[in-house]
Parts: structure tokens; C-alpha cells; sequence
């Protein structure tokens, strides 16, 4: 019996290792193929299923890892050595893998059965029981708040006997901060390649076509063994975990981690998993070497948020794939491949994929997202740049935050638009102050771009967004604005659509 792991299947803690003769890997470069990914995205796969494949040899356990174009080309190679073999996989995340991996090893004359992924918390029954219970008369929508409270309550996470610890449900309130002006973010560890990991951005660098050019990423710097992920785990703990909750929202010109974990890569590969980090993330409070509302913040993110998106983008596909409520057709501006605008808050976000692969939660959302929403960027463009650039994204995972959240292109994870002027990113940054362009003016040449396509974006979706949850103050503020405000916000927004269009905004 063979163990077949996927490049998500990097878990050396698991127990179904010692239930096979053997472990498959396949270093498919066809996937590489697929798209233009960011380097860092190609690098730190291929180098960490290398080195997964050493740490298990290391450990004694048989591996047969083929290079090869396709999966199907490497099963062709496997079943001529193993005829007839049974395939065991930890069930894949992404929608239809599961059959479309089943069906090669079908054809080849083999039997691919599925276990529990290990690197989530929840298995699908496990979801699907919650969510059949809910007091909801719609079963397509789904909110965190009460899928949250309830994994807390199922786990102990946090929790005082029956109440949340320390005495409320979440600290969002104590989490909004932006840093004084003097203050600087610990630096973020970086792990020097090894020889494996050379050899692997050397060969992504000169194989494949990738997000950016070679020259304009910075050195990879990413962990891809367990080893190194664990002590990123430490380091966020000891330097950055007492502070990530009250900036975990701020954004610094010239800072791309601020005092987040970076540990998402590592979580979605298997190299670390949820519950070890969730655990040394309530160690650190027990210990008082954390807040209650950083750990709180960190904790929603792995035990609530991470699980609420897998399991609704499964219950939700194919279907949340295409969505487009609100009917956004726009391609992505060039400033979102290029990095060339002079706004300070879209430069300095979409520096930050194109160097590291990597931008942090508030300028996903609230920024690169924001924009494109307000814009009117097709979704599903939207999610395919996100699922190229970051090196932590996959389908799974950018679908429902990319087209569910971001886009607003369906209802199924929130009842508004997470839409703002440039109000917004004043508060939580400081880039406005260093920008050309004016946070204080909604019209008008220089006026901040933000303003009048989100003005805009109000009254053309009104129908759809009018009486929606939260939309009402809004609204009034749309209600106030006579028919010469609402000319010079339209033709101030036509100007900035046009500058985007081609390039000179």
C-alpha cells in the first residue's frame, strides 16, 4: 500500500505514515505550467516537498518521488513498478480534486481511498453537521460569528468553563490601533536557503514563466522544512505575538510584516499544524507573554476563520467560483502587474506580493481587494491575481476570500461589501501623508481616487446594497449629496477609471 502525498501534505506528525509501505510524492511540473505563480510560490512548494522527502528517507521510510510533466505520467511510471497498487490521500481541499485524482488512478488499474487532511481541524461531517443545525432559514449563507463561538466551545480553546476567556467572545475593539510614530516592528525571520532550495529557484528562474521578473523579487526567505517553521513559530511568539493584536489591522510605508506570524504557508503545507499553533498561541497567554486580545485575534484567524473558508467554499462550489452579484466586468488595472501608481496605499501592497509573494490580511482586504471592488474588477480576475501572487494562496482559500469577501460577489459569507472611501486606510496608515493625492477631497484633479469610486460604486449598486446589513449610515450620506455633487464625484471617477485603465493613475 502506497501513501500518496500532495505538495498540502507535508505533516511528518501523522500517523497514517506508519501504515504504508511506501510514500508517493510527484513533482508535477505541469503545475508549475498552469499559471505565471510567483517564484516564491513555485520555490518554496518544490523545495519543501525536497526536503520532506530527505527528513522521511532520513527517518527510514521509503519514498518514491518522481519528477515528471504530469501526475499522470508519474502514475503511469508508479503502477509499472507497482502493479495494481492502493493508494491512500489525505482528502485534497481544492473543489473536484478528490474525483479527478481518483479517476487517473482508476484508469491506471489502482485504488485511491481518502483519509482526514490533517492540516484542518474539522472534517466535513463535522462542518456540515454544524451547519445543518443552524437557526437559518438559508442554507447558501454562512456567518463567522457563530461558527466561531461554537468551535471554541467544541475545543476548550479559550474558554472559562462555559464562558470565553476573560470574559468576551472577541476584542476587535482593543485591535484597531495604529502604531505611534516612533515605533518600529521587530524584523521578521528569514531562513537562508540551503543547497536544495538554491537548486529549486534556480530551476523555477530559468523553467517557468513566473509572476514578476527574476530581478524584481527580493531573495527568497521563506522556511520549508518543519524545523524552520517551528522556530518562525517561536520568533513570532517571543518578538512579535504581544503586539500583533492592537496592529494587526495598521499599515506602515516601508513595512510589509508589521508583527503578523507569516505562518500561513507553513500551515497550509502541513509543515505546522493548526491545533500545535493554536496551543503555543494559549501557552503564550497562560504565560502572560501575550494579551488577551492578540491572542484572541490569532486565535480567530486558525480556529474560526481558516476552517469557516474551507468548509463553506466546499459547500459552496462550483457555484461561488463564478459568482458576480454585482455584475463587475473591469480587468485589473496594469498597476496591479506592474507596481506603477502613485497611490502610496496600492504601491506599497502590490510591492509587497511582487517582492515576497506575501501582503498581510487588512491590505488584502482592505486595500488590494477594496480597491478592485470599488473599481469594478471582475471577480474572478481578482482571485485568479491573488491565487498567482501569494505564496500562501490556493484555491481553497482564495476563492471564498478573494470572490466571497473581497469582491462581494456573493452573499454567502457577509451581508455587506467590505467597501471604504479613503478614510479608511487614512486611519490605519500612514501612507496618505506621503501620497499625491488628496484623502481629504472626493473630486476634483488630485483628489484621492478611493473617494469617488466608492461614492459611485454606492449609488450604481444601490438596488443590491440599499437595506443591506450595516449599509444604512451609508446610505444616508448617499441620500445627502445633491445632483452637482454626484456630476463632479461621476466625471472625477470616469478620470480615475481611465488613468487605471492605462496606467497613469
Amino acid at each position: 500500500m502506497t501513501l500518496w502525498l500532495l505538495g498540502t501534505h507535508l505533516d511528518r506528525t501523522a500517523d497514517y505514515l506508519d501504515e504504508h509501505d511506501r510514500v508517493l510524492l510527484i513533482e508535477s511540473t505541469a503545475f508549475a505550467e498552469r499559471r505565471p505563480y510567483h517564484p516564491h510560490k513555485l520555490t518554496l512548494v518544490f523545495a519543501a516537498m525536497r526536503r520532506f522527502r530527505e527528513d522521511l528517507r532520513h527517518r527510514g521510510v521509503t519514498v518514491d518521488y518522481r519528477r515528471a510533466e504530469t501526475f499522470g505520467d508519474a502514475l503511469d511510471d508508479h503502477f509499472e513498478a507497482h502493479p495494481e497498487d492502493d493508494l491512500t490521500m489525505p482528502r485534497p481541499a481544492a473543489h473536484g480534486a478528490a474525483d479527478r485524482l481518483r479517476e487517473l488512478v482508476d484508469g491506471r488499474g489502482g485504488r485511491l481511498s481518502f483519509v482526514p487532511n490533517p492540516t484542518f481541524l474539522l472534517t466535513p461531517d463535522e462542518f456540515d453537521g454544524w451547519a445543518e443545525r443552524r437557526e437559518t432559514s438559508d442554507s447558501a449563507t454562512y456567518r463567522l460569528e457563530d461558527f466561531y463561538r461554537w468551535m471554541r466551545r467544541r475545543s476548550g480553546v479559550l474558554m472559562d468553563g462555559d464562558s470565553p476567556e476573560a470574559g468576551d467572545w472577541n476584542y476587535d475593539e482593543q485591535n484597531r490601533e495604529t502604531p505611534p510614530d516612533d515605533w518600529e516592528p521587530p524584523a521578521p525571520p528569514l531562513f537562508e536557503p540551503d543547497e536544495t532550495t538554491r537548486e529549486v529557484a534556480s530551476w523555477v528562474d530559468s523553467a517557468f514563466e513566473t509572476f514578476v521578473g527574476v530581478d524584481e523579487a527580493a531573495p527568497f526567505r521563506w522556511p520549508v522544512t518543519r524545523e524552520q517553521s517551528l522556530e518562525a513559530l517561536e520568533r513570532f511568539v517571543d518578538a512579535r505575538f504581544a503586539e500583533f493584536g492592537p496592529y494587526q489591522d495598521a499599515m506602515l510605508e516601508g513595512e510589509w510584516a508589521m508583527s503578523h506570524s507569516l505562518l500561513s504557508a507553513s500551515i497550509n503545507l502541513g509543515l505546522l499544524r493548526p491545533t500545535e499553533v493554536i496551543e503555543r498561541a494559549e501557552r503564550a497567554y497562560e504565560a502572560g507573554d501575550a494579551s488577551i486580545n492578540s491572542v484572541e485575534g490569532f486565535v480567530r484567524q486558525v480556529l474560526g476563520w481558516r476552517e469557516f473558508m474551507r468548509h463553506v467554499y466546499r459547500r459552496s462550489m462550483p457555484a461561488m467560483a463564478d459568482a458576480n452579484q454585482l455584475g463587475q466586468t473591469e480587468a485589473l488595472p496594469p498597476a496591479y502587474w506592474t507596481g506603477e501608481t502613485e497611490m502610496t496605499c496600492l504601491s506599497e501592497a502590490v510591492g509587497h506580493v511582487r517582492k515576497r509573494g506575501y501582503a498581510h490580511h487588512i491590505e488584502r482586504l482592505m486595500v488590494l481587494s477594496n480597491f478592485a471592488l470599488v473599481y469594478g474588477a471582475d471577480p474572478d480576475e481578482l482571485n485568479e491575481w491573488f491565487h498567482q501572487g501569494f505564496v500562501d494562496a490556493f484555491h481553497w482559500v482564495t476563492t471564498p476570500n478573494v470572490v466571497g469577501m473581497g469582491s462581494f460577489a456573493t452573499d454567502a459569507l457577509s451581508s455587506k461589501p467590505y467597501a471604504s472611501s479613503g478614510s479608511y486606510v487614512n486611519r490605519m496608515s500612514d501612507y496618505c501623508s506621503s501620497c499625491p493625492y488628496a484623502v481629504s477631497r472626493d473630486t476634483g484633479e488630485g483628489a484621492c481616487p478611493f473617494n469617488s469610486l466608492y461614492w459611485t460604486f454606492l449609488r450604481e449598486h444601490e438596488e443590491t446594497l440599499r437595506g443591506t446589513g450595516r449599509m444604512g449610515l451609508m446610505y444616508s450620506h448617499v441620500d445627502d449629496k445633491n445632483e452637482d455633487e454626484w456630476a463632479a464625484l461621476e466625471e472625477r471617477a470616469e478620470t480615475v477609471r481611465q488613468m487605471a485603465r492605462n496606467g497613469t493613475l
